[in-house]
């Protein structure tokens, strides 16, 4: 580098221009010399005059901790009668509105009952025919029995009545069933409800013609109250709750299902969990439980799809943790800070996989007592003396002291 002097040195001998120019670069540097020992003088008054930081903690304590999750369901009825005519025949009426609610016995459809009726007559005859056979018969049987004792006849005649006798019993018998049979038949011609509940739209009209045989119901009854909530988990994640109950790190509870609508909002009324199908899935790995959910006003539809928060049981000695005290590594451990004794901040390594409400579960790396920064994180840092407050103490609102303002 090359300076340019504000004078010029004057060529009077060899010692005079080494004189002068020692001269011009002590006026350069002095300077640039000041200026880094001020510069440095006023950055240690500034470290010296950096506040303590200032953080909010909470104590860890164990307790109970439930445990919920969220999975997804769907609505069923939890009973469903698809109606179905039993004989053949013109639909001469409908008996129900579209949509009300029916009970079980109640007429629904009249079809034609008028041939089923000549059946049912025609039945009832021979069952009379029959039973007058009958008497003939006995009375025949009766006199050849006696007949043969006096040798009047013989005896494979009297055996022969006996038995003629014996088959016209039989024959009531079976005019009998007929009978039965026509009746119940031409009972059929009016169709009822199985079940209570509400039904859908009719599928055949005024004039249809209907078959005991047909693939397509006439209508669908649905009991809604209570309501089932079909919930699919994962087979792993069952087993792994099974195992977290057998060994006591986890406690079986009958905590309430809650359903969660479409919308977003929760259904007032809480729910009661099955027990789980015994058959995994094998397309899917999943495991079908079944939760019952009051419904007496029929907000619940079947077929909605809905989300369920099942209880998983009760973690006995659960230490909770504010998800905004947790930070993660790019590898995923979680750590706290924690404030020791000293009012020191220490960096202690934790296990929370466990997401509650806003919090995490921690199931190791704390113990109750411990002091967890929860705020003030942005100024604390790892091993650094802070002032301690219990989380959500306000400040004083006092200003610094002039002497550490002007540091």
């Amino acid at each position: 580098m090359r300076f340019s002097l504000p004078f010029t040195i004057p060529s009077t001998g060899p010692d005079l221009r080494i004189a002068l120019l020692a001269k011009a670069g002590a006026a350069i540097l002095l300077p640039a010399v000041l200026a880094l020992s001020l510069g440095g003088c006023g950055s240690g008054k500034a470290e010296k005059s950096k506040p303590v930081p200032v953080v909010g903690v909470m104590v860890a304590r164990a307790e109970p901790v439930p445990l919920t999750t969220e999975l997804a369901g769907r609505t069923e009825a939890s009973e469903i009668a698809e109606v179905r005519p039993q004989v053949a025949g013109i639909v001469m009426a409908r008996l129900f509105e579209e949509g009300s609610f029916v009970r079980a016995g109640q007429p629904l459809y009249q079809i034609d009952s008028r041939l089923l009726a000549a059946t049912r007559d025609q039945a009832a005859a021979a069952l009379e025919s029959a039973r007058a056979t009958v008497e003939a018969n006995r009375l025949r049987a009766e006199r050849f029995a006696a007949l043969a004792e006096q040798g009047g006849v013989s005896r494979q005649e009297a055996a022969d009545a006996m038995a003629t006798y014996h088959q016209s019993r039989a024959q009531v018998g079976q005019a009998r069933a007929a009978l039965a049979s026509a009746s119940v038949n031409l009972g059929f011609t009016r169709v009822t409800s199985p079940i209570s509940g509400r039904i859908g739209i009719s599928l055949v009209t005024k004039g249809a013609l209907v078959t005991n045989a047909q693939a397509t119901p006439m209508a669908k009854v649905q009991r809604l109250d209570p309501m089932y909530v079909n919930i699919r988990q994962s087979g792993a994640e069952f087993i792994a709750l099974r195992r977290a109950i057998e060994k006591g790190e986890l406690m079986a509870g009958a905590a309430p299902v809650t359903v969660i609508l479409p919308d977003g909002s929760e259904y007032p009324l809480k729910g009661r969990l099955n027990p789980a199908d015994i058959d995994v899935n094998p397309e899917t790995g999943t495991i079908t439980m079944r939760a019952v959910v009051p419904n007496p006003r029929g907000d619940l539809l079947p077929g909605l799809f809905v989300r369920a928060r099942v209880g998983q049981g009760v973690v006995p000695d659960g230490i909770l943790v504010p998800q905004v005290a947790v930070t993660r590594d790019p590898r995923g451990r979680a750590s706290v800070l924690v404030a020791t004794a000293k009012d020191e901040l220490e960096k202690r390594q934790i296990t929370a996989d466990t997401p509650v409400g806003q919090n995490w579960l921690v199931t190791d790396g704390l113990k109750p007592g411990d002091r967890v920064v929860v705020e003030g994180l942005i100024n604390a840092r790892e091993g650094i003396k802070a002032k301690v407050v219990p989380a959500g103490t306000k400040p004083s609102g006092k200003k610094p002291e002039a002497g550490a303002a002007g540091a």
